[in-house]
């Protein structure tokens, strides 16, 4: 079964639109779990320009008095105040990405063997916490190899090529790629996660690919939540998950 974490970064964003908290994360965030969300997911950047560290401390817990739910940190371990959040939460999952801080939004998977060394301490000191780590990454077999000599847990495989191929009607190869980096990572002893640019229309393709664990999705879900409501919207992508 592929579980649903839901990215709150959105509806972080709208709230910073003005200042009187309203869309609340910490309400939006429950409204997900009680719809049967599997897990929360925040992307804090330095900025703050959605999600605050505040929400981060927040959000640990809300989900603390919902055991079964998980907790997933994204962002670069190697600009702040990542990795210092992890630490003081210490959440279910790290999911590790290469962003700038000054993109708009990821766009690409790590380089793992131009950055092994660098890497390699951070995965280490998560894994002594018991935080499960996961790498965001492209659909590419000899970077996926990398990453799994760095003894992480679980990659995220970077779905918006496929979400662009899907949405011009020519996604056929495009997704026998990502078939064949899941498989790769499987064999290799990863667990396998998706995310980026996935919505209602190209998830049930994409989640066909055997063995995909977790699907992290916010802004298409969002976007569908102003129109069907924030519960309707995670009861859609469940239900297209074949939750």
């Amino acid at each position: 079964m592929t579980r649903l974490s839901v990215n709150l970064n959105k509806v972080a964003l709208l709230r910073n639109a003005r200042d009187i908290g309203i869309p609340s994360v910490i309400e939006a965030g429950q409204i997900c779990i009680d719809a049967g969300a599997h897990g929360l997911t925040v992307h804090p950047r330095p900025d703050e320009r959605h999600i605050r560290a505040a929400d981060v401390y927040d959000l640990a817990g809300l989900i603390a008095d919902a055991p079964a739910v998980e907790y997933n940190i994204e962002g670069n371990p190697f600009v702040e105040p990542f990795l210092p959040l992890v630490r003081a939460v210490q959440p279910t999952q790290a999911t590790l990405v290469p962003d700038d801080p000054n993109a708009r939004t990821s766009d690409h998977g790590w380089a793992v063997a131009a950055h092994a060394e660098r890497l390699r301490p951070v995965v280490e000191e998560l894994t002594a916490l018991g935080i499960r780590v996961s790498l965001f990454m492209d659909p590419d077999p000899d970077e996926i190899t990398h990453a799994a000599s760095l003894g992480v847990d679980r990659i995220e495989l970077y779905t918006e090529p496929y979400a662009t191929a899907y949405g011009s009607g020519t996604f056929d190869a495009i997704l026998a790629q990502y078939a064949h980096a899941a498989d790769t990572a499987q064999t290799l002893g990863l667990g396998v996660n998706a995310g980026h640019d996935l919505n209602l229309d190209n998830l049930p393709a994409f989640c066909a690919i055997p063995g995909v664990l977790e699907v992290s999705i916010g802004h298409a879900l969002t976007a569908d939540a102003l129109k069907m409501g924030l519960a309707a919207a995670v009861a859609a992508y469940l239900a297209a998950l074949g939750t």
